[in-house]
């Protein structure tokens, strides 16, 4: 199937991403996001958004729904058989609930700052998941109910989100600090974890941050929630250490916005530079 149904000038594509690859941060769905909507807005078959003055703009739903379609096609390619959850994230940026195959945006999700560490050991997905699958149909009245509690933290997490922007209280970050807790060891109990994760756990609550592992586990990266009052001390502090032991962390968002056209003159420095050495 080809994206562009017409001919187009021949292009030079230049991409520059800070997402380690082979790290479970959805870099191949990012880069697919952006080489959908980049090849789809150069044919002609979604509008250029982005107005006189404006240093930034995003496409209707419509047209986010076809660079997501076809996004995910360039995840099929690279993947072979994904859930499609990366490329709906980068598609639609901030938050959405994944169940039995339906994807399902959240609205009105706060950002969280947190920090993002790469513990550098490499791990299978396809090793973990079949090590899950083989617990499960082991000892299923073990494990069940570790999934059902799993759940369970998702739909109140879900809950506590949707309630932050409306009543930003402190009170929320303690819970979602608890539910980092719980959601972490039940994700060691289904065999995922990693001693370089539990490292990761115990350097940040040295610090009174809360992590947990993120993407498939057994190495990989894990985040760490930075409540708003955290000391920028403490947080340096944790990321030094951190480093310390062998990581690379960067401190981020999450819940930003997703695919979005930005004008030259609103890309940061460190962008601009980037393009500028290719």
């Amino acid at each position: 199937v080809c994206l562009c149904s017409r001919d187009v000038p021949s292009v030079d594509i230049l991409v520059w991403s800070e997402l380690p690859t082979g790290a479970g941060l959805g870099s191949s769905a990012a880069y697919a996001v952006c080489l959908a909507a980049a090849l789809l807005m150069v044919c002609g078959a979604i509008s250029c958004p982005l107005q006189e003055g404006e240093s930034t703009a995003r496409w209707t739903e419509e047209e986010l729904t076809r660079i997501n379609s076809w996004a995910f096609r360039g995840e099929q390619v690279i993947h072979g058989n994904p859930s499609g959850v990366d490329n709906a994230v980068g598609t639609w940026g901030g938050a959405l609930r994944y169940q039995a195959g339906k994807i399902t945006p959240l609205k009105r999700v706060p950002t969280l700052r947190i920090l993002l560490t790469n513990t550098k050991v490499p791990r299978s997905t396809k090793v973990l998941v079949a090590g899950v699958k083989e617990k499960i149909l082991k000892f299923p009245a073990i494990m069940n109910p570790v999934l059902d509690s799993i759940d369970a933290i998702s739909q109140e997490c879900q809950s506590v989100l949707e309630a932050m922007p409306a009543n930003p209280s402190p009170e929320h970050y303690p819970v979602l600090e608890e539910f980092f807790d719980i959601n972490q060891h039940h994700l060691n109990v289904l065999g995922v974890g990693h001693p370089s994760l539990d490292r990761l756990c115990q350097v940040t609550a040295s610090h009174s941050l809360h992590s947990k592992l993120t993407g498939a586990g057994g190495g990989g990266c894990g985040i760490t929630l930075v409540p708003p009052d955290t000391s920028p001390l403490a947080v340096e502090a944790a990321k030094q250490d951190l480093c310390a032991c062998g990581f690379e962390c960067w401190e981020t968002k999450i819940g930003a916005p997703g695919v979005t056209l930005h004008c030259c003159s609103s890309l940061s420095a460190q962008v601009l530079h980037a393009l500028a050495r290719s």
